[in-house]
């Protein structure tokens, strides 16, 4: 069993654990058809990713990082509606696992860490997410976007946890892949653990300035070691 002092290991999923931006952006792409507004490529959806899916098609409407002010609510609202139909109809049979991660976690759960999911994601698409990949049973709280009132860089998840497990600060750490992460982790006083490969916004995760900087998840049974 663990003996050290993380006892709870919080992960974000898209971006972190899982490649999900081809199957995000095949259904944003669709709900933009749907709508009659221009097409857009994956390679731009992954640069709107980690804000939630309000925010993310909400950007694809405005074919831009910053959100067109002028847009109608009934619009985001329609869009958002034919994202989830796409999201959901598309079976996330493009989504893939990043290297080392699923061992990582097995090992990380047998040692006796709890583990978290700490996503902007829709809840409703988690769960099955985490079954095809095999991850389920894994962790103790699954958090998604619509879980409670505000989501990340907000640190209401992350005090939502250290709350519900009785944790000081100094007993969890978040592991992301984008300044929301870190921010979140930043605002709730735990450590923020970064990786390099996932979805910020096109910008180097190092100037979110995270504690500590992974190339792959399998290096954290060893930092954590030293934590």
């Amino acid at each position: 069993m663990c003996t050290r002092s993380i006892k709870l290991i919080a992960f974000d999923l898209d971006g972190t654990l899982l490649d999900s931006a081809p199957d995000l952006a095949v259904a944003v792409d669709l709900a933009m058809q749907a709508m009659h507004r221009p097409r857009v490529t994956e390679a731009q959806v992954r640069t709107w990713l980690g804000n939630g899916a309000d925010n993310l098609v909400a950007r694809a409407l405005s074919q831009n990082m910053v959100v067109d002010a002028s847009l109608s609510e009934e619009s985001k609202t329609q869009a958002r509606a034919h994202f989830d139909h796409y999201y959901a109809e598309c079976g996330h049979t493009k989504s893939a696992l990043y290297p080392k991660v699923k061992e990582t976690l097995q090992a990380l759960h047998d040692d006796g860490y709890q583990l978290a999911i700490v996503t902007n994601k829709p809840s409703q698409f988690v769960p099955e997410i985490l079954s095809q990949q095999g991850l389920e049973g894994l962790f103790v709280d699954v958090l998604g976007g619509d879980t409670l009132p505000k989501i990340k860089p907000d640190p209401m998840p992350l005090n939502h946890l250290l709350d519900k497990h009785q944790l000081a600060t100094t007993e969890m750490i978040m592991i992301g892949d984008s300044k929301n992460d870190i921010l979140a982790a930043k605002n709730a006083g735990v450590i923020s653990v970064a990786l390099p490969y996932g979805y910020n916004h096109g910008e180097p995760i190092q100037l979110a300035n995270p504690d500590h900087l992974l190339d792959d998840l399998s290096y954290l049974p060893k930092l954590l070691t030293l934590l």
